[in-house]
């Protein structure tokens, strides 16, 4: 058994030296002992560290430039058997020059979980690293000091990066696994362990401010946040001891903003209520009519909605229309207007339905949920789908409309529209341009939402389906030429 000891800080140069070595007088990989240095370690041990001299008939092995990549990664792991493992991956490369590309492979997946969690290592020191000044301020260069612990030898790997960064002061970096300095003009990477300095400073109270600012109980997921910061980096951390304080409180200031949101709307909000409400008062709708159930859902208070909506946005068309189009909900250009199906997706139903020879003039127009639901972004209102108990609270006026208007044909525009017209259990695209009775005289056709049609990204999957609602709206077409 052959034996050799490597220093192990992440150095290519050393492993690749002796692996050649031993790769090329033939030693198997069975057949040497690769051992990491220990600051203990006496002088016998180490002489048995030297390679054989190299069998001069046998011909150097080579390697694709992908295995130098993850060789250099690799050995900045802190698994002892991390050598070994990389000279048995270099013999099999020389029987099968593929074998880095099967990640089901034993010894591939081994490395590319050490080459994983180095990189981790990497990112979280870049992240976790807190400076602390020290010295005398000069008036050329400042100095100073921070304190890390690494998983693995990353120091030297990732030094270059705080160069990069912090070029115009001194520092240095202190970890059990070695530190590096820069002076303005030398990088010095130094693989003796370091004590941990007891230092603090002005800044501390900073980052406890920072953080202190940027936290949102509202996204408080746990898990997740141990999973980026886990526990270990804390006691380095000085905004780190808010942390438990913060995830204790999160609950009821949750409870608190929600609270606020309900009484504050976007800035322009109550600008535009007031504008409603200036509007010129019209002539009192006879009962019975239209006009008189308009009227009345206007101060529709039956749901949540209508507190932050600008208006109720009733249905529109002849009172005798054969045909109604049922749609989700009013959108941001609705809830301004007061009209359905203005915004975007109206102007695409308009320019399909025209296409499709019907006569928008002729059908009856409206939503399953007559209130914007939205979420403020900004100065932006972001659509929000309406839940079951929403849909349920306004099928109210829906059904009013219906028993008015007593359309023979009623077109569901999508998942929540049909959920308002009938009780259906299957998906709605089985059951896409069918149409089907669902009460004495009436028949239900189900198609998309326009809206759908606008999200798609995909060019060519948004022309298919943008042809299909073309198909369906022919369908509703031949359907009112029966009807009437």
């Amino acid at each position: 058994m052959r034996r050799v000891v490597l220093a192990g800080r992440g150095d290519l140069a050393e492993w690749r030296d002796a692996a050649r070595a031993f790769a090329v007088a033939g030693i198997l990989p069975e057949e040497i002992d690769w051992r990491e240095k220990d600051a203990e370690a006496d002088l016998s041990f180490q002489r048995d560290a030297m390679p054989p001299p190299p069998a001069a008939t046998r011909k150097p092995m080579t390697v694709p430039p992908a295995f130098i990549e993850l060789a250099e990664t690799v050995l900045c792991h802190s698994d002892p058997a991390r050598f070994s493992l990389l000279y048995r991956l270099l013999w099999r490369l020389q029987l099968d020059r593929q074998v880095l590309e099967v990640a089901s492979d034993e010894d591939v997946a081994r490395a590319r979980l050490m080459e994983k969690n180095v990189r981790r290592d990497v990112h979280k020191m870049t992240a976790f690293v807190r400076f602390k000044e020290v010295g005398p301020v000069s008036a050329d260069r400042r100095k100073f000091l921070a304190w890390f612990e690494p998983d693995h030898h990353i120091v030297g790997r990732t030094a270059p990066f705080f160069q990069r960064r912090f070029t115009d002061m001194d520092w240095l970096i202190a970890t059990p696994k070695g530190s590096a300095a820069w002076d303005g003009e030398r990088l010095t990477i130094n693989d003796a362990p370091c004590e941990k300095p007891n230092l603090t400073d002005a800044t501390d109270e900073l980052w406890r401010t920072y953080y202190a600012s940027i936290f949102n109980p509202a996204r408080l997921k746990v898990k997740a946040m141990q999973a980026e910061m886990p526990k270990k980096y804390w006691k380095n951390l000085p905004e780190a001891d808010l942390i438990p304080g913060l995830i204790a409180s999160a609950e009821s200031k949750v409870r608190a903003m929600a609270a606020r949101e309900a009484t504050q709307s976007l800035p322009f909000h109550d600008r535009l209520q007031e504008a409603a409400r200036n509007l010129p008062a019209k002539p009192e709708a006879p009962a019975g009519t239209l006009g008189a159930l308009r009227a009345e859902a206007a101060v529709c208070t039956r749901c949540p909605l209508h507190a932050n909506a600008t208006q109720t946005v009733f249905g529109e068309g002849p009172r005798d229309a054969e045909v109604m189009f049922v749609g989700e909900q009013p959108g941001d250009q609705e809830d301004i207007s007061g009209r359905p199906f203005v915004g975007p997706a109206g102007r695409l139903l308009d320019q399909v339905i025209s296409e499709a020879g019907i006569d928008r003039s002729r059908l009856y127009v409206t939503n399953a949920v007559k209130h914007f639901k939205y979420e403020p972004r900004g100065k932006r209102r972001i659509h929000q789908k309406p839940d079951m108990g929403e849909v349920t609270h306004c099928r109210w006026w829906l059904n009013l409309e219906m028993t008015l208007v007593k359309p023979k044909l009623v077109v569901a525009m999508g998942a929540t529209a049909l959920a308002a017209l009938a009780d259906v259990k299957q998906p709605l695209q089985n059951i896409r341009g069918q149409a089907m009775a669902i009460d004495a005289g009436r028949t239900l056709f189900v198609t998309v939402h326009p809206s759908y049609l606008l999200r798609i990204p995909d060019e060519r999957l948004k022309a298919e389906e943008l042809a299909r609602f073309r198909d369906d709206m022919l369908k509703i077409q031949r359907l009112m030429a029966i009807a009437g």
